[in-house]
């Protein structure tokens, strides 16, 4: 439009922004968290605050702590297939499938054939290998966060229970 046009209604056009803030993890006010029925209701709960402060930290490199969990499980194993990888972070084939693809899309995870035409083989690339450097000191970050939170006695021991929770869910 040049400086001297006017405006009408045929050349208005709607333009819709968004902008997201990330906030940091406030404390609820006293008396939010009500108690839940089940074990499960409390440690989904557990794990979405977790959660929130790991991917707070873990966004200044670009990533989510669901991605950073496979990759550092590929720098660890070297390479493993998809079942593999279900079986180790007890997560469905699906929702692999769906975090995997945004590393893959980076160039921080590659894939090859396996054995048979029906088997992948994931490992990372230089470049993952790189992200997973940079993402280290956010990583630690959050993990600093909940340690100075709850101790080093209350880190070991929730280790040991989370563990003992998870191997007896795996039974159950």
């Amino acid at each position: 439009m040049s400086s001297g046009s006017k405006l009408d209604s045929e050349n208005i056009v709607d333009v819709y922004t968004y902008s997201m803030k990330a906030e940091p993890l406030r404390s609820p006010p006293a008396g939010a968290l009500f108690a839940l029925p089940c074990a499960c209701q409390n440690l989904r709960r557990l794990t979405r605050v977790v959660t929130r402060i790991y991917d707070q930290e873990l966004r200044r490199a670009g990533l989510e702590i669901t991605q950073f969990g496979l990759l550092t499980a590929l720098a660890k194993t070297g390479e493993a297939n998809q079942k593999r990888l279900s079986a180790g972070f007890a997560m469905d084939s699906t929702t692999l499938t769906r975090t995997l693809k945004p590393l893959r899309n980076q160039g921080w995870v590659q894939v090859k054939r396996g054995k048979d035409r029906r088997e992948r083989l994931f490992s990372l690339t230089r470049a993952g290998k790189r992200q997973i450097a940079d993402a280290q000191p956010h990583w630690h970050r959050a993990e600093q966060r909940l340690r100075r939170e709850i101790g080093d006695a209350g880190w070991k021991q929730m280790k040991e229970t989370v563990s003992g929770i998870t191997e007896a869910a795996l039974a159950a």
